[in-house]
């Protein structure tokens, strides 16, 4: 038999790029990615998923792509949280000190969560 599990949460995006370094903390000078990762773990998150993108830009509306002519070594990257407001309100601070440039998005979202029975 499966539980089903509906809760809100908050999801939040923080959009970086591939090359983009910690700027401080204790994973600096670690791809930043990788750095929200650990932190992330660290702080006892549910999860978090990096996510690569095939082209995008952004403030300094500077095309990256990934087509063979024009390979790029500073493709989008996105890093997704679902998490309860209060534990990504409480971290905001410290990632404003990971990420030297970039943009990071909140919304509310409906969580449904399958579980098989001992799982």
């Amino acid at each position: 038999m499966t539980e089903q599990i509906r809760v809100e949460r908050t999801l939040m995006r923080v959009f970086i790029a591939e090359s983009d370094r910690c700027a401080a903390g204790d994973h600096k000078g670690r791809p930043l990615y990788e750095a929200l990762l650990l932190f992330f773990r660290e702080r006892g998150f549910a999860g978090a998923t990096v996510v690569r993108g095939m082209a995008g830009f952004g403030a300094s509306a500077q095309l990256h792509t990934n087509r063979v002519l024009r390979l790029s070594t500073d493709l989008p990257v996105i890093v997704e949280v679902v998490e309860e407001e209060a534990n990504i309100q409480e971290v905001l601070p410290e990632l404003d000190t990971m990420i030297g440039g970039g943009l990071i998005t909140l919304e509310k979202v409906r969580v449904i969560l399958y579980r098989t029975e001992g799982g």
